[in-house]
């Protein structure tokens, strides 16, 4: 058998373990970011990545392609997903260097290979070309003669079903003979691919070539508790087989914890007497873009942050934000211990009440620390004018993302048009003018649908219901309730406004449990990158803002000195505005 040359070098590889069962991969498999790559012995032999991402333990089999031999290319192709790749060091080697996850479902990204603690007795491509079982001998490499093309007997197989049980196999025959070949002997193998195997001397060729891997399942599985963990990241197209059963069938990862269900009784637990006065932001954990002491607006953290935001879409940052407010506000992700603590099943119906103190104090400084990080991005551009107008646009997509009947955040929402309204931007006049000649849609947008928007939000007369907003708006009330705000204007009119928001108050926090559905609706199979969740929550923004040291200041002295710092940059920027 001839053996190809994507996979002669595997053995040296550091990452690369043989054949090795899948408890014996996670046992090697200590932090997040860990990887290996072994030779399945439940699966024929075939490649699979087994890595440690969020505590969990992942395994993605590699799907090999086999191509006819020509000249100057490779006899196969590897793929995870979409990408295909000539080689198994080069798919690693791409994941490994770009950072880039091996899953869109989960995110899972290597950087730290776990070499093997002992030598190892096959290589790869042995292992990945004989179709034998686990416990079959290696047979002696032999070349096939001029009549057989090399790896001809591979074309048109579909691979087997890893997760289908009772398939029909044959016992160790002989292969017809082929010129002057002498007899070989192959391991058991299907019947269908008996049936395809051609010989060479016939003349004959596959009709279609060989079936590529799916990208998406083909299979609906359901959760079977009693059966094993297996693999679920892929499941590869297959004829159905008579009598295989769903219980044989893969099962499906567990959801993440946003995409919980909540309990019935807590849902409809009514009010006890609280115990403490709870707060929903996590506590400052070890950051991977931050060192334990930072100073104020590092460069270096700067520029990974925006390569951070321009990498991701504006509606995926949209969901990354709306996670990590639901998080904030204690709609998703409450505890039961802290249900039982504050009295209530809810962050929305904790803020209206007296006890909710520290939660509103947490949620005014998310906002307005959100709001004077949207003004850096723009105002941090030193570059020329059409950078600034392109920070602008960006902001400006976000929150349309962020709007109602998209995202629905409006707490984010309500932190980038602070951003954008805010004097020391909204002053940059040939920056405005710019987005408007070379950025219209954004502009007119931003002019006609998202401050007419803000304006009614903000008097408690916008949209509001489930649905259409995932998370309300909730920073009017904690001003009011706080003494933040006075509301201004006439006697009639602010004490209409007065009401409407006390109103609007009493009905989020009834509304609690729908707007909590909705929110998990809209986040249902979403998985977030870890990087840019951490650079959207509120401790690494106070620290991004005014360093380690300055974080522990007094709210009201640190946001007054990083009011004079904009200023400061708006002027530089255009002092003859």
């Amino acid at each position: 058998m001839q053996v190809p040359q994507d996979g002669e070098d595997l053995a040296g590889q550091p990452w690369y373990h043989g054949r090795l069962s899948r408890q014996k991969a996670e046992a090697l498999l200590e932090q997040d970011g860990d990887f290996l790559v072994r030779a399945s012995g439940s699966r024929g032999g075939h490649p699979v990545i087994s890595c440690r991402w969020r505590g969990s333990a992942l395994h993605f089999e590699v799907f090999r392609v086999a191509l006819r031999p020509r000249p100057g290319r490779p006899t196969a192709l590897f793929q995870l997903e979409d990408e295909q790749f000539p080689s198994m060091p080069a798919l690693v080697h791409s994941y490994l260097t770009g950072r880039r996850p091996l899953s869109q479902a989960t995110g899972a990204v290597v950087s730290r290979p776990v070499t093997p603690r002992g030598p190892l007795r096959r290589s790869f491509s042995e292992d990945t070309l004989m179709d034998g079982p686990a416990g079959t001998e290696p047979l002696r490499v032999r070349k096939w003669s001029s009549s057989q093309p090399a790896d001809l007997a591979h074309m048109g197989r579909s691979r087997e079903n890893p997760c289908v049980m009772g398939a029909s196999t044959m016992p160790v025959s002989a292969l017809p003979r082929s010129g002057s070949e002498p007899m070989l002997l192959k391991a058991p193998a299907s019947l269908g691919t008996i049936a395809n195997s051609l010989r060479g001397s016939d003349g004959q060729l596959q009709a279609k070539a060989p079936m590529k891997p799916p990208r998406k399942p083909s299979l609906e599985l359901p959760d079977v508790p009693e059966r094993p963990p297996t693999y679920c990241e892929l499941v590869p197209r297959v004829p159905s087989v008579q009598g295989t059963s769903l219980s044989q069938s893969c099962r499906e990862p567990e959801a993440p914890w946003w995409e919980a269900e909540e309990d019935e009784e807590e849902e409809n637990r009514c009010f006890t007497r609280p115990q403490a006065e709870i707060a929903f932001c996590p506590p400052d954990a070890p950051s991977c873009l931050l060192g334990p002491q930072n100073r104020p607006l590092e460069p270096q953290v700067l520029h990974t942050l925006r390569g951070l935001f321009l990498k991701h879409h504006p509606g995926s940052t949209a969901l990354h934000l709306l996670l990590v407010d639901c998080q904030a506000t204690g709609l998703l992700g409450v505890t039961r211990d802290q249900r039982g603590n504050m009295g209530v099943s809810s962050g929305l119906e904790l803020l209206t009440l007296p006890h909710g103190h520290r939660l509103r104090l947490e949620l005014l400084e998310r906002h307005e620390t959100l709001a004077l990080a949207g003004a850096l991005a723009v105002l941090g551009c030193s570059g020329p004018l059409e950078e600034r107008a392109a920070a602008l646009r960006g902001l400006v997509e976000l929150a349309l993302a962020l709007r109602p009947g998209a995202a629905g955040d409006l707490p984010g929402l309500a932190a980038v048009m602070g951003a954008l309204l805010m004097p020391q931007v909204s002053r940059l006049e040939h920056t405005w003018r710019h987005l408007r000649r070379s950025h219209t849609e954004a502009a007119l947008a931003f002019e006609q649908e998202l401050k007419p928007l803000m304006r009614a939000l903000d008097e408690g007369a916008g949209p509001c219901d489930p649905g259409e907003v995932a998370l309300p708006h909730v920073a009017p009330v904690v001003r009011l309730l706080e003494g933040g705000e006075e509301v201004a204007g006439p006697l009639e009119e602010s004490g209409e406004r007065l009401l409407r928001t006390l109103h609007g108050a009493r009905q989020m926090a009834g509304l609690a449990p729908k707007f909590r559905k909705v929110a998990a609706q809209r986040l249902r199979g979403f998985r977030p990158n870890p990087e840019l969740s951490e650079a959207l929550t509120t401790g690494f923004l106070r620290r991004l803002l005014w360093g380690s040291r300055g974080a522990g200041a007094p709210r009201a002295e640190r946001f007054e000195k990083f009011q004079r710092v904009l200023g400061v940059l708006s002027l530089r920027l255009e002092p003859d505005c």
